[in-house]
């Protein structure tokens, strides 16, 4: 699988200013002491200076129109329900954007695990599924291959860099990679993770609608990759045996 990167914009030597200096050989009355912060002050000030700093912050995050764009693409997160739950007709299921919330909640409230890195995990748990806002959500039994889903996922995740343009895009791109690859410590967590949301959101249908989801806990079982996976899902598998 390609790379995916959106190289930000970088500034050209022309519009980084150079630091200003002063050097004076003596300062010997408080009268000096006031211009010498009077001219600081104003060089700080001028227009040039306010004109690199624009730029300087205009180059680390994505123009308004191009962020509102990108935004309202993912409103579809917002208002795309979770595949799963609609074919197996749960009323009122959640939507993309619910899974991916409570994802992020779980990360922050998990415990602490040496050598990962817990706002990685939770940046994750927010983008693994951005690509959702354009291809929906492919469940296994839509019948597409791995691959397939894999190529599709990456081509909207692409059209979503070329809207955004710069900014943070380049990390949201990495970091979908990274748990697409399963390729370090954070994406397996958030892996884990997923499932578990999953299985205790099954677990609500269970209770509140009467819906007997036993396939979604058989779908899980046995392909959790952390201690932090293994526990919660045992929580969630005690407290269906208690709910009967």
């Amino acid at each position: 699988m390609s790379r995916l990167f959106c190289k930000s914009l970088l500034l050209t030597p022309s519009l980084v200013s150079a630091p200003i200096r002063f050097s004076f050989k003596s300062i010997s009355s408080p009268s000096s002491t006031s211009r010498v912060h009077r001219m600081a002050t104003e060089a700080s000030s001028s227009p040039s200076s306010n004109a690199d700093r624009e730029a300087t912050s205009s180059s680390s995050s994505a123009p308004a129109s191009s962020a509102i764009d990108f935004l309202s693409l993912c409103h579809r997160l917002k208002t795309t329900k979770r595949a799963g739950w609609v074919k197996r007709d749960v009323k009122d299921p959640e939507s993309i954007a619910d899974h991916m919330y409570r994802m992020g909640l779980m990360a922050l409230i998990a415990s602490d695990i040496p050598g990962v890195d817990r706002d990685k995990c939770i940046k994750i748990a927010l983008v693994h599924d951005i690509a959702e806002a354009i291809v929906g959500d492919i469940t296994p039994s839509d019948g597409v291959p791995k691959a397939e889903k894999s190529r599709r996922e990456q081509e909207a995740l692409d059209h979503m860099c070329k809207l955004l343009g710069g900014g943070k895009i380049e990390e949201i791109g990495e970091l979908w990679m990274e748990y697409e690859g399963n390729s370090s410590p954070e994406a397996k967590i958030v892996k884990d993770l997923d499932k578990v949301e999953m299985i205790l959101q099954a677990l609500e249908y269970e209770k509140d609608q009467g819906k007997d989801l036993e396939e979604f806990f058989q779908s899980t079982a046995g392909k959790f990759q952390t201690d932090l996976g293994k526990s919660w899902a045992s929580e969630v598998a005690s407290r269906r045996k208690k709910q009967g």
